[in-house]
């Protein structure tokens, strides 16, 4: 039996789908080290664990530590210790160096954590992404702005996609966000040129070195445009075809920048931006599967457990690329008042609206529909309040679907 440590802060359902499809794989014992105490969990999936160690904070590296070498005092040796949330990534990696686990490195995990390092890797070895400067102090954020010019994007080097970053339009914006963040020595700010078109991920599978899988989403609009207008509803699609033209410099780009940044055995998720021009330019990537429902949305795509897939890949270390049968995509539905208004304090959800008139009309489109719930306060994240998948063989009809579902369904706001 393969003994396998997951780390899963709090007990959250997308965790647990990871977690659970680890334990279902033949010939392994799960324990997890957790935030929450054991009586968080569902009953079915406490009844899966060989172990469960609670902590203080699941992302100190020295808690950790310390909770895996009890797990394995009690149920056998770790084999594996794993977690899906990127800032998690970083003491992970510190603990498996540390106790000589399998895995990914410390070295390796901070090159995709530090977002400032990353530009640097891809800087030097040639891999296209947008002009950007650390910067710890005012004087050399402004010098910055005066040499690329606006808008530019505001982000901490460890953050987490769009909910870390800001938007700079002018010198105000950019007065207003150093006055925010106090940048300092050990304690910078990362500067980005606003890169100017369509935003896609690039999500992938690499095998003890090798590029074995990838997947192409398009988003509509851009997550950093949707936090910046709560009106807004995001979309994105999962094309049938990605192995065409018009994704040829992505598959070219990809999988150099994951070699650049040392990416051995697992998943791994990109965003990326074609200009106008036709250029691209890679924003980040992440060294964790996918969020936003997204392997579920892979999982539609190519009528495969996409969980399992990746189960299988981080504890056995094998991977079967499947084919992909259909196109996918989703609407995240977004709480908003009457005509539009956004959420004030204490706002709930109140109602939602054109359900029926979205399933007479899509009928079997409609693989899954996570509906918000009445009562709760409106989510302040770019992935909203509920999510609609659709999935057919032809990526218009996705592509159909899914406007039709924005100018259908409606989350009104109490």
């Amino acid at each position: 039996m393969v003994h396998v440590v997951f780390a899963i802060p709090f007990a959250m359902e997308n965790t647990l789908r990871f977690a659970s499809a680890v334990a279902r794989l033949p010939g392994v014992r799960l324990s997890i080290v957790s935030q929450d105490a054991a009586d968080k969990f569902p009953d079915d999936f406490r009844q899966q664990l060989a172990g469960c160690r609670q902590v203080r904070d699941a992302l100190q590296a020295a808690e950790l530590a310390a909770a895996v070498q009890h797990l394995a005092r009690e149920h056998g040796p770790v084999e594996r210790l794993l977690g899906i949330l990127e800032q998690a990534q970083e003491p992970l990696a510190a603990v498996r160096e540390q106790l000589r686990i399998r895995g990914m490195d410390l070295p390796t995990a901070r090159s995709f954590r530090d977002k400032a390092h990353m530009k640097e890797l891809f800087a030097a070895h040639g891999v296209p992404c947008a002009r950007h400067r650390l910067c710890a102090d005012a004087a050399a954020a402004l010098a910055f702005a005066q040499q690329v010019g606006f808008p530019l994007v505001g982000k901490p080097p460890a953050g987490a996609g769009a909910k870390a970053t800001a938007r700079l339009d002018s010198a105000a914006d950019l007065q207003r966000f150093l006055q925010q963040s106090q940048p300092r020595p050990g304690r910078e700010v990362l500067l980005e040129e606003f890169v100017q078109g369509r935003e896609f991920s690039f999500d992938s599978v690499t095998l003890h070195g090798q590029h074995v899988f990838h997947n192409v989403c398009s988003y509509h609009p851009t997550p950093l445009e949707v936090m910046e207008d709560p009106r807004q509803q995001w979309c994105v699609v999962l094309p049938r075809e990605i192995d065409t033209p018009e994704f040829a410099a992505i598959h070219q780009v990809g999988p150099r920048a994951l070699s650049v940044l040392g990416m051995w055995t697992g998943m791994s998720h990109m965003e990326w931006f074609r200009r106008a021009d036709g250029s691209i330019a890679v924003s980040e990537v992440a060294a964790r599967p996918p969020g936003a429902q997204f392997m579920t949305l892979l999982s539609y795509a190519h009528d495969c457990d996409f969980y399992r897939a990746f189960a299988q890949l981080m504890v056995f270390e094998t991977f079967t690329p499947p084919a992909r049968r259909c196109a996918a995509g989703a609407v995240y539905l977004r709480a908003m008042g009457a005509k539009g208004a956004v959420a004030g304090p204490g706002a709930r959800i109140g109602a939602v609206h054109g359900l029926e008139t979205m399933r007479q009309a899509l009928g079997d489109l409609v693989v899954e529909a996570r509906l918000p719930r009445i009562g709760a306060p409106p989510a302040s994240s770019y992935e909203g309040d509920g999510i609609v998948v659709v999935r057919h063989p032809e990526t218009q009809v996705v592509r159909a679907a899914l406007d039709r579902i924005l100018h259908t369904v409606r989350v009104e706001l109490a």
